[in-house]
């Protein structure tokens, strides 16, 4: 089975990029999406010892516990200490199931896969891009987002040209959508053809 890690920047398109591989068949295991959960459950008792206030209704609370962060960016690395071994177990089931199941290919959708060094965990990495202009234009038009807010991932996030470097496969949304789905089906065909990377991106 091939594991595809895939990442991007914020606001260049990963979400819907990983939509289109589950739309051409994949199973994706979406980072975010666990996140969300675990911030429902198992991870809701550790974060609220840790963040005394950011825990509402039983679940934490997202405001509360980004302005928190704000406050002291430091504390960043006390909330990866509880969430990212959550986020890996459900990863690791994620990945026995669907083995168990006969999938030939699966997604692993990791927001900050260089980060955390997510890379050793896959096949195959893809980097989701775009220009930076476009790129800016779309996370700033985002309801409650500003310069600063953005700023800041920005600053948490390996550079967008690292990540292509690194990258097995590149999908630039900035050409349209499209045209993304279009690299998507390419880039399984050619998986399922055995070449695990095209050394002609930049």
């Amino acid at each position: 089975m091939i594991v595809i890690g895939l990442t991007g920047s914020i606001g260049m398109g990963k979400s819907t990029t990983a939509r289109m591989f589950a739309d051409a068949g994949l199973a994706v295991n979406d980072a975010d999406a666990v996140v969300h959960d675990l911030y429902r459950s198992e991870a809701v008792e550790p974060i609220g010892k840790a963040f005394p206030g950011s825990i509402a209704d039983g679940s934490v609370d997202r405001q509360e516990l980004a302005r928190q962060l704000a406050v002291d960016p430091a504390r960043f690395k006390d909330l990866e200490a509880i969430v990212h071994p959550l986020v890996r177990q459900r990863e690791a089931q994620f990945v026995q199931a669907r083995q168990a199941a006969g999938d030939d290919m699966i997604v692993l959708d990791i927001p900050l896969l260089f980060e955390v060094g997510g890379e050793k965990r896959v096949d195959v990495v893809v980097v989701v891009t775009c220009d930076p202009r476009i790129q800016r234009e779309r996370v700033l038009a985002r309801p409650g987002m500003t310069v600063e807010k953005f700023e800041l991932i920005l600053a948490r996030q390996v550079p967008d040209q690292v990540k292509r470097r690194k990258a097995d496969f590149l999908i630039d949304t900035g050409e349209g959508m499209e045209a993304a789905r279009s690299r998507v089906d390419e880039i399984i065909a050619a998986l399922r053809a055995g070449r695990k990377s095209e050394t002609s991106h930049a």
